[in-house]
């Protein structure tokens, strides 16, 4: 019998405790009614209440989705287009969520889809189907500030996908691969333009460079022609002057100038004439001098007859001579620097030409 009783007694005890304790866990909180109204708020751990009169409600806090079903919705334009959406929120006040909203998820998916037609009703298709963000913008906005009196804050919307009819998608494809295809036109339009220029400004520099080198070997070979013609012009400018100044530097008598007006009149002769009329009075000083100098009528010096000369005649033809040979000198000499300046004027002339 006292077994019975105790076992009776530890029965009591254990029921008594499990109506009497609740545990609220980490990501939950408890509402405490007491007959049915609300007295506090619970946070996690271990409580005792009154069994019968007192009531835990839990409310978990976590972060949780909601899925906002697809729905049609018109666009600015009349095009119909079906959308859905998912809603992130997360419980900030337990007794808000509990008490001032009867069914909060079915509320905020009404909320999500009647503002979901409102945004997308301002837009034109093309417009909609490229402005994803800023819809997601407004609608976080808006649902926000409505579920807050809830004790809910919406952390993110997310338009999970809008798609337009059969007939705007196949026309939205076409539309693609035309652009896709005038794309392509105007890059190969621009590649054979670059091309087509880089080619030509190649041929320019490839002339340009080819006429600078034609340029510069003419201008070289114009440069090599007049060295030539002034050296040629100095080199025999210089023999004459030579020859002249040795003449003047040997400082010949009268007697060395007539023996060489006498070789002078061999080369007169030159072999053909078998006489030469000459002053009186000089046939004998040609006969000496022919023999001195071994020169006999078979090397083709001439014989010599006196004309009808008068006295000192002799004396002036060497004279003359002597003159004619100064006057030569001088005539060489201005020869010898128009051959100089002729040269000069042939290269500048060449040069001009090419």
């Amino acid at each position: 019998m006292t077994l019975i009783i105790i076992l009776a007694a530890i029965a009591f005890v254990l029921v008594f405790g499990s109506w009497a304790t609740t545990l609220v866990r980490q990501y939950q909180k408890g509402l405490l009614e007491t007959f049915g109204k609300y007295s506090s708020t619970y946070e996690p751990g271990l409580h005792f209440i009154f069994p019968f009169v007192q009531k835990v409600r839990k409310i978990d806090m976590r972060e949780k989705t909601l899925d906002v079903p697809r729905q049609d919705v018109i666009t600015k334009d009349n095009a119909t287009v079906t959308v859905d959406a998912i809603v992130y929120y997360k419980p900030t006040d337990a007794k808000k969520v509990e008490y001032e909203v009867e069914n909060f998820e079915q509320a905020a998916v009404r909320l999500a889809q009647t503002n979901l037609r409102s945004e997308i009703g301002e837009m034109d298709l093309d417009q909609s189907l490229s402005s994803r963000e800023t819809i997601n913008s407004k609608l976080l906005n808006t649902l926000d500030k409505e579920t807050d009196k809830w004790g809910v804050r919406v952390t993110k919307v997310e338009i999970r996908e809008i798609t337009p009819p059969e007939d705007v998608k196949d026309a939205m494809a076409q539309q693609l691969k035309a652009e896709r295809r005038r794309r392509a036109e105007v890059l190969k339009a621009e590649g054979s333009k670059k091309a087509a220029i880089l080619k030509a400004e190649g041929g320019k520099r490839a002339a340009v460079l080819e006429a600078e080198g034609e340029a510069n070997a003419r201008r070289k070979r114009a440069d090599a022609k007049r060295y030539e013609y002034i050296t040629e012009a100095e080199g025999e400018a210089n023999a004459i002057q030579g020859i002249f100044g040795a003449y003047h530097k040997g400082k010949p008598t009268k007697q060395i100038l007539t023996l060489k007006a006498y070789e002078a009149m061999k080369e007169l002769a030159d072999g053909r004439a078998s006489k030469l009329i000459v002053p009186s009075g000089t046939a004998d000083i040609l006969g000496a001098v022919s023999s001195i100098m071994g020169i006999s009528k078979e090397d083709g010096f001439p014989d010599f007859e006196e004309g009808e000369f008068e006295e000192g005649k002799g004396k002036d033809l060497v004279e003359g001579l002597s003159e004619k040979a100064e006057e030569a000198r001088t005539e060489f000499e201005k020869r010898a620097e128009e051959i100089q300046e002729e040269a000069e004027r042939r290269a500048a002339e060449e040069l001009e030409e090419e």
